[in-house]
């Protein structure tokens, strides 16, 4: 039992924060009415259990089964909480799927997230096994980035389940939860325990200091939604901005076809140089749900060191996926291939879940307009900053951490002969460059530069496909809107 659990039960008649609504203890919260019947209060408190990711799934806490839609468990710098860990929802819900007997209040400990504007949520019940739910008192608006804790009367004995449902429908208005706890007299019917898995970080963050990890090692499937070897959406439609080739002695420079991808590995630094996509509307129609098997690349050259899927623990740096996840969810295969560690970089995590994160979606965005999208993503540089403070490498110094992370992207109406419609100048580009590290403004428009600055940090010849008086044009804007 975690020791803020204790202090609540030697405590339970004093708040833990002033509340908007009355927090104070009804006259038959006495345990002294000698009835010989016990009190209890259950806390879930996300410390135990593992949600990486906002997509919709069922995750086993140390209370039960909860289900989480767009919503994570989360513990970075900006994250309200209590202990190591909270949820953080953007427009989704969480809910539990199981039942709880007896209870009489039910407390709830919120927050913004970061320096998000404040969003709105709701508490909802059911007694009927999730099948319909009420909502219970009034939806509460956030007005402090530090936890305060509401209380909820509950005037029911039977078996229910509760549901936290956010009303802003924005990602600029995201919300920590943290310490829902449950009070009641007599048996609340379910018994806590903490779950098999009880490791639990951030977004990509695996913090447990690993090695070569040669048990999980997976090589390239490509299905039938993989991208084209040439031609329109292939992944090198826009040139090899470092000449890499597949050959073993380019050991920092290594051309590896991925499928859903194409990239220049660095075998010195256990980092891709840069990865290379295309994204269509049929790379992102959601039927699969986000794989999270990361894994070593069982390919690698003889005599490589593998990075494995525990090589980034224990660093402070996130798993940073340069070809997302979500820009490959039309199949297992392809989502999966994200997943491999030839597509990973030291990543601080604000920058990776934040600031990436948003210019990510904005792509995506522009793709559900009606556009394409060609993505060139590199690293470069050595030394960042993570949840541990400043290094230069990780994993035993075998994997560099970057010092910067760069990303252009070409973006045109969707249609047929790609090359010659960016010739024509039917296209426009963004380039953005950030430094590695967790104090990072969430709003990528900040660090939008030209490509001929990306080209003269990295030695690279970006766009090398395109006819040479387009790029001289392309490359030296810087965009803005």
């Amino acid at each position: 039992m975690k020791i803020r659990q204790i202090i609540f039960l030697l405590f339970l008649g004093l708040l833990l924060v002033t509340c908007s609504k009355d927090n104070s203890l009804s006259n038959d919260d006495d345990d002294n009415d000698n009835t010989g019947t016990d009190f209890f209060t259950i806390t879930e408190g996300f410390e135990y259990g593992t949600k990486t990711a906002f997509s919709a799934d069922s995750i086993t806490l140390y209370t039960g089964l909860w289900y989480m839609d767009d919503a994570l468990i989360a513990g970075q710098s900006k994250d309200a909480k209590n202990g190591s860990y909270s949820a953080r929802l953007r427009s989704g819900s969480i809910s539990m799927e199981f039942d709880i007997e007896n209870v009489s209040k039910l407390y709830i400990s919120h927050a913004a997230y970061g320096s998000d504007s404040y969003g709105t949520w709701k508490l909802q019940m059911s007694t009927n096994q999730g099948e319909s739910y009420e909502q219970i008192g009034n939806d509460i608006t956030e007005s402090s980035t530090t936890l305060i804790t509401d209380s909820f009367e509950i005037t029911t004995t039977s078996s229910v389940r509760f549901k936290i449902v956010t009303e802003s429908g924005s990602n600029s208005q995201r919300i920590n939860i943290d310490d829902i706890t449950f009070y009641g007299k007599g048996e609340s019917g379910i018994t806590p325990k903490i779950p098999e898995d009880q490791s639990n970080v951030s977004d990509d963050d695996d913090d447990n200091n690993g090695g070569n990890d040669d048990s999980d090692e997976r090589s390239i499937e490509a299905g039938s939604d993989a991208q084209p070897s040439s031609g329109d959406d292939s992944n090198l439609l826009l040139g090899n901005p470092s000449g890499a080739a597949t050959i073993t002695d380019s050991t920092t420079n290594y051309l590896i076809n991925a499928a859903y991808y194409t990239e220049s590995y660095n075998s010195e630094r256990g980092t891709p140089n840069w990865v290379s996509w295309h994204i269509g509307s049929g790379d992102i129609t959601n039927n699969v749900s986000r794989q999270n098997n990361f894994a070593a690349w069982a390919d690698m050259p003889e005599g490589w060191y593998k990075v494995g899927n525990t090589s980034f623990s224990g660093s402070g740096f996130d798993r940073g996926h340069n070809c997302p996840s979500a820009d490959r969810t039309n199949s297992k295969e392809a989502n999966s291939a994200t997943f491999l560690m030839i597509n990973m970089i030291p990543q601080a995590p604000d920058n990776n879940q934040d600031t990436w994160v948003n210019f990510e979606n904005y792509l995506r965005d522009k793709v559900d307009e009606g556009n394409e999208v060609y993505v060139i993503m590199g690293a470069y540089g050595k030394g960042g900053t993570g949840t541990y403070g400043y290094k230069e490498t990780i994993n035993n110094g075998k994997v560099t951490v970057p010092s910067n992370v760069w990303k252009v992207a070409v973006i045109m109406t969707k249609g047929d002969n790609d090359l010659s419609r960016i010739n024509a100048g039917n296209a426009t580009v963004i380039a953005i460059n950030t430094p590695n590290k967790n104090d990072l403004n969430e709003n990528w428009k900040n660090y939008t530069v030209s490509v001929d600055a990306i080209e003269e940090a990295t030695g690279y010849d970006l766009l090398s496909n395109v006819d040479s008086s387009v790029q001289t044009t392309l490359e030296s804007k810087v965009y803005s809107e």
